[in-house]
């Protein structure tokens, strides 16, 4: 049976807190998710793991391994990253490659590892949801598939499906 993960960006904050906008929509999306998780992933940072507190307090979603946090989802090179977004003027993946390609092929292999390793955790027809950043998402998506997605506005999000044969695909989420 395939696993899903998806990668979702924490909703909207100031500093490392969701302002009152970001809590509203946090619960909203929340309210919309169903089914059953297996696992529920912050990358650590405050804004990520609120985002996943009010998905929860908003649904009737059962999470079996609770919310963990896992720190390899999220860079600890956020100034070089800012820096390439600068120099890009941009935040797609190719303009990353273009204005650092060093960082992205790094930090694409860093990320990549850290979804595999969270895909091979998860059982037959298991399922994920990790909350973190852009562009540390996108990165995650494109070093394990190869297949580059636009940055990832607040609260927006991707599914990357691995299926029975061993492939990966990738799902925009609403």
């Amino acid at each position: 049976m395939a696993k899903v993960v998806e990668l979702r960006r924490h909703h909207d904050a100031e500093a490392d807190f969701l302002t009152e906008k970001g809590v509203g929509t946090a619960l909203e999306l929340g309210a919309g998710l169903s089914g059953d998780y297996d696992v529920f992933i912050s990358s650590g940072a405050q804004r990520s793991t609120q985002t996943l507190a009010c998905y929860l307090a908003a649904s009737a979603l059962r999470v079996a391994g609770g919310v963990v946090v896992d720190a390899r989802f999220r860079s600890a090179l956020e100034d070089r990253w800012k820096a390439a977004y600068e120099k890009a003027g941009a935040g797609d993946i190719e303009s990353f490659q273009k204005a650092d390609p060093q960082l992205v092929e790094k930090e694409t292999a860093l990320l990549a590892a850290a979804l595999r390793e969270l895909f091979e955790s998860l059982p037959d027809g298991g399922r994920a949801l990790v909350v973190g950043h852009s562009p540390m998402q996108e990165a995650a998506v494109y070093g394990l598939t190869g297949r580059a997605v636009g940055p990832l506005s607040k609260g927006a999000g991707v599914a990357v499906v691995l299926d029975d044969d061993g492939g990966y695909g990738v799902e925009q989420l609403d």
